[in-house]
């Protein structure tokens, strides 16, 4: 019974800890109905349960753009390029100028880190409430391309003593080249820094047909179909926009485009199918062929059609950076001027949104609760991978012990 108590009262343990030396225990009075005095609290149940938030990063100053630029050019998960050591820095230097443009047009810097804390923050103070049992909860950060690097947050985690983690990717729909990415990184840098395994890990690797991040999802575009005339508001078009991949990765087998759309299926479903609606993709880079259509040509055609209402709805990314901020905001928003399209908007990102951090908490407290390491999907590799180091990492993951 007294042990059901102190589960229960973790979140206040936690912030009493900062009261406390580390070589002192802390004194707690707990009054409960039946009579407790005293408890003296150990140290070591003071260790919380770390999730590990993973994602691309971006830059949050500009003197940051060109090594983040490096390190993306550099990442053969995300792309092959022809001598990649060698053409990742010649790309890199080549297009920080025009790179630095763009962010100096949306601030001077990624916003992303501000975001990430935030959802952090607010996913912990959730947790605590809801999974006292597995209370107190940190979360890390750990960027693929910039500050936080996976290395340094790992660092930090066995600093702080970190005994039982969770990677919580931020991408919602699952890519090789984006969490899968990020797991194969956090892998090399745990055979480095904790070659013992003294962090025992599990991983939710997916998450695009989550209740809460559909609801969180549908509540922004109904907040931006408000903005139109009740006249207009059935007729709006809308469109979903993912970050696309080159199509020599989904002919691999890569899931992703597959669970975009099953994310844009759930949406429509929430929204009751009341609109049109159409799956396109932006960011595509280089002279090879991506996945399309094209957003920037889809948003133009629309617009030569006669569609004068169209709102541009971010389906893979929870947060602003620069693909919303300025490829939808700025880049298509020009576009769609140009194109004859009155009434283009862009559906709001979920940022610090109430809804998407108890979604957040939710997909963390079942996964805790479920005891498994990670989804059976994770373990499957692309029908045809090539990459060995891929099924290196998901080996060990999925031989995780806790």
């Amino acid at each position: 019974m007294l042990r059901s108590h102190l589960r229960q009262l973790a979140p206040a343990f936690k912030r009493a800890q900062s009261l406390a030396t580390n070589n002192v225990s802390v004194m707690l009075c707990v009054s409960f109905t039946i009579n407790v005095d005293v408890v003296h609290l150990p140290n070591k149940l003071y260790r919380p349960t770390a999730i590990l938030l993973t994602n691309m990063g971006g830059p949050a100053t500009l003197d940051k753009v060109h090594s983040f630029l490096l390190n993306l050019f550099s990442d053969s998960d995300l792309m092959r390029l022809p001598l990649q050591s060698i053409s990742s820095k010649y790309i890199a230097r080549r297009r920080t100028p025009q790179i630095q443009d763009q962010y100096n047009q949306i601030g001077g810097g990624s916003p992303i880190l501000h975001w990430t804390k935030k959802q952090g923050e607010m996913m912990e103070a959730i947790l605590d409430r809801i999974s006292p049992e597995t209370a107190p909860h940190k979360h890390y950060i750990a960027f693929r391309y910039v500050d936080p690097l996976t290395a340094d947050t790992v660092e930090q985690m066995k600093a702080d003593g970190i005994k039982r983690a969770v990677v919580f990717t931020q991408y919602p729909q699952y890519s090789c080249s984006t969490t899968g990415s990020s797991l194969n990184e956090l892998y090399r840098c745990l055979k480095t820094s904790d070659p013992e395994n003294e962090i025992k890990w599990s991983v939710i690797d997916r998450w695009n047909t989550h209740p809460g991040f559909v609801k969180a999802v549908a509540g922004k575009i109904n907040q931006k179909l408000a903005e139109y005339s009740p006249e207009e508001r059935d007729d709006v078009l809308l469109l979903f926009s993912a970050h696309s991949l080159p199509m020599s990765v989904v002919n691999r087998g890569d899931p992703y485009p597959a669970e975009v759309a099953a994310s844009v299926d759930r949406v429509m479903n929430y929204l009751q199918f009341k609109n049109p609606h159409r799956l396109v993709w932006q960011s595509q880079v280089g002279p090879s062929a991506w996945l399309g259509p094209q957003t920037g040509e889809a948003i133009k055609k629309y617009g030569e059609q006669g569609k004068k209402n169209i709102v541009v709805v971010p389906i893979a990314f929870t947060s602003d950076h620069i693909e919303t901020l300025f490829e939808l905001d700025i880049e298509y928003g020009k576009e769609a001027h140009e194109a004859g399209v009155t009434g283009f908007k862009r559906s709001e990102s979920l940022n610090d949104d109430p809804v998407f951090a108890e979604a957040m908490a939710d997909i963390v407290k079942a996964h805790l609760e479920s005891g498994k390491i990670t989804t059976p999907l994770m373990s499957l590799r692309c029908p045809s991978c090539t990459n060995d180091y891929c099924g290196e990492q998901k080996e060990f993951f999925a031989n995780q012990k806790l």
